[in-house]
C-alpha cells in the first residue's frame, strides 16, 4: 500500500481560492483569543484582594485610602468600588450610589464582552466558507470528468480530495474558536459575580454608615439598618480613572436587566 503525505503549503495550494479567507479568519480569531485571554486574566488577577482590602479600609474609616486603592488598580471590580466609594464619601443619597455602580458595571461589562462577536462570527462562518469551497471544488471535479469523456477512479478521487480540503480547514478553525468563545463567556460570567459582590459590599457599607436612609432599592436586599447617621471626610482630590469612562450616568440597569454573556452561548 502506498502512503502519500502532503505538506501544509501543498494542502493550502490544493484547497483553492477559499483557503485565503479561511487563513485570514484563523489569524483574526487567534489574535482576538490572545487579547481576550490577557484582558480577562488582568481583570481577575487583583479583584478579590482589592475587594477585601477596600472594604476593610472603608469600614475602618479610611475612606480616602480605600478610594486610592481602588483608583490605582485596573479592572471592572475596582472601577465599581471606586464609583460607589466616591459617592459614599461625598455623602450622596443611596439611590445615587446604586445608580453610579450599576452604570459603571454596564460600561465595564461592555468592555469585557468586546471581541466576542468576532469569535462568534468566525465560529459560525468558517464552516460555511469551507463548505462553499467544497461545493466549488466538486463542480470543478465533475467538470474535469466531463471534459475527459470517461470516468476514472483516480480522477474522481483526486477531485473529491481537493474539494474536501476547505471543509476540513473550516472545521479546524471553527472548533477551537467555538471552545474559546464559550470559555470566555464563562469567565465573564464569573467577573459579573465579582462585580455584584463589589456593589453589594459598597451598599452594605453605605447602610452601616448612613443607617435609616431609605433611598437604596437594591433588588432582593434587606432594608437599611436603623441607626444614627455618621459623617465622613468629604475632602476632594480624586482624579478620573484612566479608562476614560464617565461614571455619572442616567442609565439605571439593575442586576436582573444586565445583559449576561451566557445568553449568547453558541450551541
Amino acid at each position: 500500500m502506498q502512503t502519500t503525505t502532503y505538506g501544509l503549503i501543498q494542502l493550502f495550494a490544493d484547497g483553492g481560492f477559499m483557503m485565503y479567507p479561511l487563513i485570514l479568519a484563523s489569524l483574526l480569531g487567534l489574535g482576538v483569543i490572545i487579547a481576550k485571554a490577557y484582558i480577562l486574566w488582568a481583570a481577575k488577577r487583583e479583584a478579590g484582594r482589592v475587594l477585601r482590602e477596600t472594604e476593610a479600609l472603608a469600614r475602618d474609616g479610611k475612606i480616602d485610602e480605600a478610594i486610592a486603592l481602588a483608583e490605582s488598580t485596573p479592572g471592572p471590580v475596582p472601577a465599581i468600588l471606586l464609583s460607589g466609594l466616591r459617592r459614599v464619601k461625598d455623602q450622596r443619597p443611596g439611590r445615587d450610589v446604586e445608580k453610579a455602580m450599576t452604570s459603571t458595571g454596564t460600561i465595564e461589562l461592555g468592555f469585557l464582552e468586546r471581541g466576542l462577536v468576532v469569535l462568534a462570527t468566525i465560529a459560525s462562518v468558517a464552516p460555511l466558507m469551507g463548505f462553499l469551497g467544497t461545493v466549488w471544488g466538486m463542480i470543478n471535479a465533475f467538470g474535469a470528468i466531463e471534459a475527459a469523456g470517461q470516468v476514472e477512479a483516480t480522477l474522481v478521487a483526486a477531485g473529491i480530495k481537493i474539494a474536501l480540503l476547505t471543509t476540513a480547514a473550516g472545521l479546524i478553525i471553527a472548533i477551537p474558536v467555538n471552545i474559546a468563545y464559550n470559555y470566555f463567556v464563562t469567565r465573564i460570567d464569573q467577573m459579573i459575580v465579582s462585580m455584584e459582590e463589589g456593589s453589594t459590599a459598597v451598599l452594605a457599607l453605605f447602610w452601616d454608615v448612613y443607617g435609616g436612609r431609605d433611598e437604596v432599592s437594591l433588588h432582593g436586599s434587606q432594608p437599611p439598618r436603623a441607626g444614627q447617621k455618621q459623617t465622613l471626610d468629604s475632602a476632594s482630590g480624586t482624579r478620573e480613572r484612566p479608562i476614560g469612562f464617565d461614571t455619572q450616568s442616567t442609565i439605571v440597569p439593575d442586576k436582573d436587566t444586565m445583559v449576561r454573556p451566557e445568553h449568547r452561548k453558541l450551541t
